[in-house]
C-alpha cells in the first residue's frame, strides 16, 4: 500500500493548521457559509480511533453509476480509502433514494464511524439524518447537497458549485453567439429531476442569460444524465423543432451531450457547427469530442473527491472542526485548448 504521505501530495490536498482547513493557493477553493452558527458545528460523541490501531470505518452511499463522471468519482473514493487506511463500506443506490435510506440504516447497525452520502435528490433527508444523528454518527454530504432546515445534521458538504457551472456555461454561450443575428433558440438537456446539479446548473444558466436579449430556452427536458436518454430527448427536440432547429444546446453533463450528438448527426446536421454544444463534467470522451469539433465547450465538474473525503473523515474522528462547505477547483475548456488538455484527463 502506498504511503499516506504520498497520497497527501496530490493537487487537491487541503492543509490542516490548528484544526482548521486552509486551501493550497490556486489549487483548492474552500468556501464557508457565514450564516452557519456555532450550533451547526459537529462535536463527535464517539472516541476517535485514528492513530489508536483500529481502522476507521466509513459507510458511503453512492447514488449510482449512471455516467463516466460517477464511475470516476467512485474510483477516486475507493482508491483514496485504501491509501488512507480507512475501511470503506460502499453501497450503490442505483438512483434510488429508498435504497440510500436502507444503506444508511445498515451502516448504523454496523456501527460505522462516519457516514458519507452522495444524495440522489435534494429533498426528503431530514428524517433519516435525524436517525443518524441520534446514533451518534457524523455525516459528510458529497457531490450533491441536501435540503434540510437543520444543517447540524451533517458536518460538511464536499462538492462542486453547480450554480457557478451553469453561469460559466451561459457566459460562454453569450460570447459565442455575440455576433449571431436575431433570437437564439436554445435546447437544454437536464439531469435527474430533483437532483442538485440539475436544479443549480439550470438556475445558474438562466440567471446569466436573463439580461441577454434574444437568448431563449425553447426546449428543456430531463435526460437522466445518460447517453441513451440524451439521444432520445434530443431526437424529440429536433422532430418538434422542424426547420426552426435549436442553434445552441446546453447539456447538464457530458454523457447526455454525447447522446445528443448521435441524434444531431442522424438528422443530417453537423454537431458543433449547425448546433453549438456546451456541456458539463470534463470527461476524456468529451474532450475527444471537442478535439473533433463536435462539442464547443465543456465546464469542468471535478469528480476526484476521494482524498478530500478521507481527510475530512480523519479530521472528524480527531475531533476537529470543518467548514460547512468545501469546493474543489474547476475550470472551463474550449475547442481551442482541448487538444493540449485531453492528455491530462484522469477520467
Amino acid at each position: 500500500m502506498r504511503s499516506i504521505l504520498k497520497w497527501m501530495s496530490i493537487p487537491m490536498l487541503v492543509i490542516f493548521i490548528s484544526g482548521c482547513w486552509w486551501g493550497v493557493q490556486s489549487e483548492q477553493k474552500v468556501s464557508t457559509d457565514e450564516s452557519i452558527t456555532e450550533t451547526d458545528l459537529w462535536t463527535p460523541p464517539i472516541t476517535p480511533t485514528d492513530g489508536l490501531g483500529e481502522r476507521i470505518k466509513l459507510g458511503f452511499s453512492q447514488l449510482g453509476s449512471e455516467s463516466d463522471w460517477r464511475r470516476a468519482n467512485t474510483a477516486s473514493i475507493t482508491e483514496a480509502a485504501e491509501e488512507a487506511g480507512i475501511t470503506l463500506l460502499m453501497e450503490n443506490a442505483e438512483q434510488s433514494q429508498e435504497k440510500q435510506f436502507e444503506s444508511i440504516r445498515a451502516f448504523i447497525k454496523q456501527k460505522v464511524d462516519v457516514i458519507a452520502i452522495a444524495p440522489v435528490v435534494q429533498s426528503g433527508w431530514e428524517a433519516i439524518l435525524k436517525e443518524v444523528k441520534e446514533a451518534g454518527i457524523p455525516v459528510v454530504v458529497l457531490d450533491r447537497s441536501v435540503n434540510v432546515e437543520d444543517t447540524s445534521l451533517y458536518v460538511t458538504f464536499i462538492g462542486p458549485d453547480f450554480y457557478e457551472e451553469g453561469i460559466k456555461a451561459a457566459k460562454y454561450a453569450i460570447d459565442k453567439m455575440r455576433n449571431h443575428p436575431g433570437p437564439i433558440r436554445i435546447a437544454e438537456l437536464e439531469g435527474t429531476v430533483g437532483s442538485t446539479p440539475s436544479i443549480d446548473r439550470g438556475r445558474g444558466f438562466r440567471d446569466a442569460i436573463a439580461d441577454r436579449e434574444g437568448m431563449n430556452i425553447i426546449w428543456s427536458s430531463p435526460a437522466d444524465f445518460t447517453v441513451k436518454e440524451g439521444t432520445r430527448v434530443m431526437r424529440e427536440f429536433l422532430e418538434e423543432a422542424g426547420s426552426e432547429r435549436p442553434q445552441l444546446l446546453f447539456s447538464h453533463n457530458d454523457d447526455m451531450a454525447i447522446g445528443a450528438i448521435e441524434a444531431i448527426e442522424q438528422s443530417g446536421l453537423i454537431a458543433g457547427e449547425d448546433i453549438i454544444i456546451i456541456s458539463v463534467d470534463g470527461t476524456r470522451q468529451a474532450f475527444e469530442m471537442m478535439v473533433e469539433g463536435k462539442i464547443n465547450a465543456v465546464v469542468e465538474c471535478n469528480p476526484l473527491l476521494g482524498p478530500l473525503l478521507m481527510q475530512a473523515t480523519k479530521e472528524i474522528m480527531a475531533g476537529r472542526t470543518l467548514p460547512k462547505r468545501m469546493i474543489p477547483p474547476e475550470d472551463i475548456y474550449t475547442q481551442e485548448n482541448a487538444a493540449t488538455e485531453v492528455k491530462n484527463r484522469k477520467y
